[in-house]
């Protein structure tokens, strides 16, 4: 299903988060970049994907990482979501329009659904591919075993 593989140089883009703030994937390069990809806001299972997220903010930050939640809701939808989970410090980035785009450039767009994979997919500082998995839909991603990913990204 995914096009891009482990080792890929991962796809660049530009997309706007819930504050209207664009997120250009390529000027991260000197970091981590987490993206993690889930079907819909204002759903149980994404709500915990992204607190998740949230709670480990500091984490990530130790491990030079950036997270981002990623899906194809609209930025006000996306806004006032943040607000109802209490995010601050993760950004939520609406892959909206042209809708899917990212989600389909990295082949986990769900056409039937019209949403993309539960997917979490890590690219490290010179942007390739270190880690991709894809969930099924009704699975909560276990964050711990991203931080242990990211953890053993790092040298020894």
């Amino acid at each position: 299903m995914a096009k891009v593989k482990i080792g890929d140089t991962s796809k660049d883009f530009t997309l706007s988060d819930h504050d209207g703030n664009e997120f250009h994937l390529s000027s991260q390069k000197g970091k981590r970049v987490l993206l993690s990809f889930h079907p819909l806001a204002w759903t149980n299972l994404c709500a915990e994907q992204m607190k998740s997220l949230e709670k480990k903010q500091e984490r990530f930050n130790k491990l030079n990482t950036v997270a981002v939640g990623i899906s194809v809701d609209t930025i006000p939808s996306k806004k006032a979501w943040a607000k109802e989970l209490g995010i601050k410090n993760t950004r939520l980035i609406s892959d909206f329009w042209p809708h899917g785009k990212i989600a389909e450039l990295y082949g986990i767009f769900r056409e039937k659904e019209g949403t993309s994979a539960r997917a979490n997919i890590i690219v490290d500082e010179k942007g390739r591919v270190v880690f991709l998995r894809i969930y099924p839909i009704s699975q909560l991603p276990d964050i711990e075993e991203i931080i242990k990913v990211l953890e053993d990204l790092n040298p020894k």
